[in-house]
């Protein structure tokens, strides 16, 4: 007998796109779905409850779930062919590329493939899934924890560990997009305040995969650093990585200079072969405590940029971050980060920083705090989300034993869940820098092609992470 589905959809008034569904002779019914927050997508909203009397209403061998609340169009035989792929793959999730009509505009989205490091709550399946609806009886049948907004994600890391996520890779239907902000603007929803008791209910679900699955990390076993160990040039060295930045490394490296504190410290700029005027600015502001590095190579990242000065042998005994075109918001900030370092010996300190514009006006949501990081679940909550604030410092000795990436995506994120497998991460929680959100940005409104790469990537950072912290659990235990 050929299996059947059920379709489930917000609201619960009929719209004219459910037609296209309904011709699916698959199809049992299409039904809606109340609730509690119609303007956050169900993926982020999905309470157990609603999971369960979803179950109740499935009279079919799958769930067909659309999460979002625009138009839908379903392209030719596309519920067909996720079907069929569920069928001979033996999958549990299917899903697919889509396009969006956004503004006016048909655009093509890739998705990713699902791999063992797509841990973060913010994967983007696209708004269409196909789930057995067996697996959906397994999932509640172990008594999960209740929530209110995290069912879905409970039960994608469940599905993870127990069956199998399969990608169609094929552009299956289109979606009429209500959101119409750029990647820039999205990236920073997980830290707004009003998301708050979302982002609870993804850590303890993500903290119960790591458990499930020997990736947990107690931070009663991380090490702290002697920091008094080891002689260097200076106590602290401010890294600022640049290329093609005149309009704003000035700005940066006055910021620097100005940084009043009880120890020696310096600044390396490395410039990546600036054409548009950097290096006749920096040459400008030459001073015992700049050092101007220009690389042999012409194949750095930002990353190979940032490992190329910690090995310098005028890097200090802490490297501290500034991006070429930010500031430090004012004359202690290098003070405060050192100050952490010394108190709490942790091998790494990230603080937290305010958005604004060029003029340096604030730009909303205003300041980026991580206060999703905890002393006792951070290291295990940084798989979940995709950064870990700024600026960023490092105790140097443990991060010339890491190393950088060469790329110039990621790379703090890389160092950053690395070091915290094995050290304490110290955090500063109030604003000690800008981050100015500009045209000039190169994260500002990236196309869906380069937000899939960059997710991409760090999903495979974690995929490695994951292993490792497995690899040493099993080494704790034997």
């Amino acid at each position: 007998m050929t299996p059947t589905v059920d379709c489930f959809v917000p609201g619960t008034e009929d719209a004219s796109w459910h037609s296209e569904i309904a011709v699916c002779p698959q199809i049992n019914g299409i039904h809606g779905i109340e609730t509690p927050t119609p303007f956050i997508p169900l993926e982020r909203s999905l309470s157990t409850h609603t999971l369960q009397r979803i179950t109740a209403q499935c009279i079919g061998d799958y769930i067909l779930l659309y999460t979002h609340a625009g138009d839908l169009h379903i392209g030719y035989r596309a519920i067909e062919r996720m079907l069929r792929t569920a069928i001979e793959s033996g999958a549990d999730w299917v899903y697919s590329h889509r396009h969006v009509v956004k503004q006016g505009e048909r655009i093509a989205v890739p998705t990713n493939e699902y791999q063992e490091g797509s841990v973060r709550d913010d994967f983007d399946f696209g708004p269409l899934v196909l789930i057995r609806t067996e697996a959906v009886r397994s999932f509640l049948a172990t008594r999960p924890e209740a929530v209110s907004h995290a069912a879905l994600y409970q039960l994608r890391l469940y599905i993870s560990r127990t069956g199998r996520l399969v990608h169609v890779d094929e552009y299956l239907y289109t979606e009429h997009e209500q959101d119409t902000r750029t990647s820039g603007q999205k990236q920073f929803d997980y830290v707004d305040p009003r998301n708050r008791q979302i982002q609870i209910e993804m850590e303890q679900a993500c903290t119960a995969h790591l458990r499930a699955t020997g990736a947990f990390v107690d931070h009663r076993t991380l090490k702290g650093i002697d920091t008094a160990a080891g002689t260097f040039p200076y106590e602290a060295t401010v890294v600022i990585p640049v290329k093609n930045r005149a309009k704003t490394i000035g700005d940066a490296v006055r910021s620097v200079l100005s940084q009043e504190t009880d120890f020696e410290f310096n600044l390396i700029v490395v410039d990546n072969h600036s054409t548009d005027g950097t290096a006749e600015i920096l040459s400008r502001l030459a001073s015992r405590q700049l050092t101007i590095v220009v690389p042999d190579r012409n194949d750095l990242g930002i990353g190979g940029c940032w490992d190329l000065a910690i090995r310098h042998p005028q890097c200090g005994r802490y490297a501290v971050q500034l991006d070429s075109d930010d500031l430090y918001s004012d004359t202690h900030t290098l003070q405060r980060i050192v100050d952490t370092f010394r108190r709490e010996h942790c091998a790494m300190v990230v603080g937290s920083y305010r958005l604004c514009n060029f003029a340096l006006e604030p730009l909303p949501p205003g300041v980026i705090d991580h206060r999703e990081w905890t002393e006792e679940n951070g290291m295990n909550n940084a798989l979940r989300i995709n950064g870990l604030g700024a600026p960023r410092a490092f105790y140097t000795p443990v991060i010339r034993e890491i190393g950088f990436p060469n790329v110039s995506y990621g790379e703090d994120y890389a160092v950053g869940i690395a070091i915290s497998r094995q050290y304490r991460l110290g955090r500063i929680y109030e604003p000690i820098y800008l981050c100015r959100r500009w045209e000039g940005n190169s994260d500002a409104a990236l196309s869906p092609e380069r937000v899939a790469a960059h997710n991409h990537y760090k999903d495979s950072l974690r995929t490695q992470e994951l292993r490792a912290r497995q690899r040493a659990a099993c080494a704790a235990r034997e």
